[in-house]
């Protein structure tokens, strides 16, 4: 049983942030949070002017001591330890969070996925892991701590539909009852072109009086497990005509948490484009669930 929420961590405003918000996490579902830097030898070795491996590992030691102290003082109620894996940060990151109930890490605003450690390892940890990662954006005034995580709804992203939306739905909906917060499930729709072109699609839609209808028929028996489920949460169906991301973009602007999912396959997860677009341009942390 998942008995621990993980918090990469780097020193950065970013990482900062990751860390402030998981904590917060943490509280909620009454679990420890562990704080991991991810120390390569073999990366720093080739840096110009790079510090002995003895003294990395001893400025890898006092990030990881001097974070654990912060964020003990800003959270009590959470215990927090903190740890660091040596070799490569994804591989180290993803190996610590196997047993996880939520990854977290830190995100710059500006950009792809760039903001975790150095270049796409925040992206590597993503297609990684199984279980699932929170994607926090950094404070653009450079205040401490992540985005303020009170209001808004918890908007999720329904490419999906029936059982195969389960995943990203329960985590939508646990998310929205632990916080008091409403749900918006958000899905796109578009008219078939010549190659996605169905005859018996086409004959549903007939009965139910259009493509929209159809769409929206589809939507409410998705939800309506859920619903049933968690009846103290307020939701909300959104179906829009258009691209999925610009959709779920345009539909989450003042989310509190943005919740989408990702495919499983052997050796990893797929991400998908609407995935990336949403890491790419979303204000609100991004949570990413595999739905096997």
């Amino acid at each position: 049983m998942a008995s621990t929420v993980v918090v990469g961590i780097d020193g950065s405003a970013e990482s900062t942030a990751a860390a402030d918000w998981a904590a917060e996490e943490a509280l909620r579902r009454g679990l420890p949070l562990a704080l991991v830097h991810a120390w390569d030898p073999q990366r720093l070795a080739n840096v110009s002017l790079a510090m002995a491996p003895d003294a990395q590992q001893a400025v890898a030691a006092r990030l990881v001591r001097d974070t654990e102290e912060r964020v003990s003082a800003r959270h009590p109620d959470v215990r927090v330890t903190g740890e660091v894996v040596t070799g490569p940060e994804a591989a180290g990151l993803a190996g610590r969070s196997e047993d996880a109930a939520l990854l977290v890490l830190g995100s710059r605003a500006l950009g792809p996925v760039l903001g975790f450690l150095v270049g796409s390892i925040g992206l590597k940890v993503l297609k990684r892991t199984r279980c699932p990662v929170v994607m926090v954006r950094g404070r653009e005034d450079g205040a401490e701590g992540g985005e303020d995580s009170s209001g808004g709804d918890i908007v999720v992203g329904l490419q999906d539909a029936g059982e195969a939306a389960a995943a990203v739905l329960s985590f939508a909906f646990e998310a929205a009852a632990s916080r008091g917060a409403a749900v918006r499930a958000v899905r796109a729709w578009s008219l078939p072109t010549v190659f996605s072109f169905r005859p018996s699609t086409m004959r549903r839609a007939d009965e139910h009086g259009g493509l929209e209808e159809l769409e929206r028929q589809t939507l409410e028996d998705t939800l309506a497990p859920w619903r049933e489920r968690y009846p103290q949460v307020s939701v909300t169906p959104v179906l829009e005509f258009g691209g999925a991301s610009e959709v779920l973009l345009s539909s989450s602007s003042d989310a509190q948490l943005l919740v989408v999912g990702a495919r499983g396959r052997p050796g990893g997860r797929h991400i998908g484009a609407v995935g990336h677009a949403v890491l790419h341009f979303a204000d609100a942390p991004v949570a990413v669930v595999t739905d096997a």
